[in-house]
């Protein structure tokens, strides 16, 4: 499985490399073929809509404040499947990148 990541924030990476394989994004073309791609709202919700485009497979797992709930809910409609709060992310990043399916949400 190839995961894709955009993700500024050190620690939040820490978090997520330790949950498997993961490749580290700046652009959006970087998604191209991934499995699953992880947004974190804070720092790239702009790229969510051009993520879409250029991987329309993937998975797109987006996180944010909890206090953000427009962004979270924009997520979605630029083509996020999942859209969640950044505390429920990281309770457990493994299993949102392990998921399959393709539902579409706010959590």
């Amino acid at each position: 499985m190839r995961v894709v990541a955009f993700v500024s924030d050190l620690m939040d990476r820490s978090k997520i490399a330790g949950a498997g394989e993961v490749t580290f994004a700046r652009g959006a073309e970087e998604a191209a073929g991934a499995d699953v791609v992880i947004v974190d709202l804070g720092a790239h919700a702009d790229l969510v809509p051009t993520i879409r485009a250029a991987a329309p497979e993937a998975r797109i797992v987006a996180y944010g404040r909890h206090t953000e709930t427009a962004a979270l809910e924009q997520a979605l409609t630029d083509g996020a499947n999942e859209s969640l709060a950044r505390s429920r992310f990281f309770a457990d990043p493994a299993s949102w990148i392990r998921r399959s399916g393709q539902t579409r949400g706010q959590g």
